[in-house]
């Protein structure tokens, strides 16, 4: 079992999830589908080639979600 990361955030009428563990993202009419589509997404990830994909997988620690400005 991996325990993994994730960010929500909306964009339009969606939920966005985003792993930080791995480069997959899911969405949802709800944030709770938001992540229960993340989970399947994950764990079709990790079906084909298990080993292979989990060394892509990185442990991360702490989190912290910022926000800043930048004038562009």
């Amino acid at each position: 079992m991996k325990a993994f990361k994730y960010v929500i955030y909306r964009e339009g009428t969606y939920y966005v999830s985003q792993c930080l563990n791995i480069d997959i993202a899911s969405c949802g009419d709800t944030i709770e589908e938001a992540i229960s589509n993340l989970k399947d997404a994950v764990e079709l990830y990790f079906r084909n080639e298990p080993k292979k994909k989990l060394s892509a997988f990185h442990d991360i620690g702490e989190t912290l979600i910022g926000e800043a400005k930048i004038y562009a």
